[in-house]
């Protein structure tokens, strides 16, 4: 556990060198924070992480080579002392869900003002979690709702992908896929490639799995 009257060790994850680098430089201004390492990619923040364990990780999730979520899920799998704060653009139940799921601890929207950073940055490394209100109480509902049926499994997932996920667990092709919805082969690829992160599982095979548990495609 880090002493009081030493500062919390930080490292900064982004794959925009200009938001990196100014937030990194602001944080580093903040008394009681030191910024130890940054990353332009998923991977690299693994690595940061391995050779710095940092007492939080601020994570962007639209990054190249490995996302946030899946380097996310690295660090809370390897490092579990360290707190990853999820910054981003997207507000979308999905990518809260998956952050949720990979090991977050902080969910914030990249328009979060300096204090707002600080203050996620220091209730995680304290052990505790920070979701903006409106996520809360979505998370909330979420988990209120009980298990979830065919109708509300998968909430994270768009109308479309559903549909695709449906046809995926009856076993259909790609190419049967788009014929039925009258999509593009490209489309229904790019749809089934979401629905593969969104449900965080592999390939193919494990989301029929998912799917069938959860009653679709029967």
């Amino acid at each position: 556990m880090t002493e009081p009257d030493e500062p919390l060790r930080v490292v900064v994850a982004d794959d925009h060198p200009v938001y990196r680098d100014g937030l990194a430089l602001l944080l580093g201004s903040v008394p009681g924070l030191e910024v130890v390492g940054t990353a332009a990619d998923g991977a690299a923040a693994v690595e940061v992480v391995r050779e710095q364990l940092p007492d939080v990780v601020v994570m962007d999730v639209q990054m190249p080579v490995l996302d946030g979520i899946e380097a996310t899920r690295r660090i809370a799998a390897e490092a579990p002392s360290v707190g990853v704060v999820v910054l981003t653009m997207s507000e979308d139940d999905g990518t809260v869900f998956a952050a949720v799921r990979a090991g977050a601890r902080g969910y914030l929207l990249k328009g979060a003002d300096q204090e707002e950073v600080v203050r996620a940055i220091t209730t995680v490394a304290s052990g505790g979690a920070v979701f903006g209100a409106a996520l809360a109480r979505r998370i909330a509902e979420f988990f209120s709702a009980g298990p979830a049926g065919p109708e509300t499994a998968f909430p994270q997932l768009t109308a479309r992908e559903r549909e695709v996920l449906e046809l995926v667990a009856a076993g259909r092709s790609n190419a049967q896929i788009a014929a039925a919805l009258f999509l593009s082969p490209k489309t229904v690829r790019n749809v089934v490639s979401n629905v593969l992160t969104k449900l965080q599982v592999t390939d193919r095979a494990q989301a029929i799995v998912r799917a069938r548990e959860a009653g679709l495609g029967r």
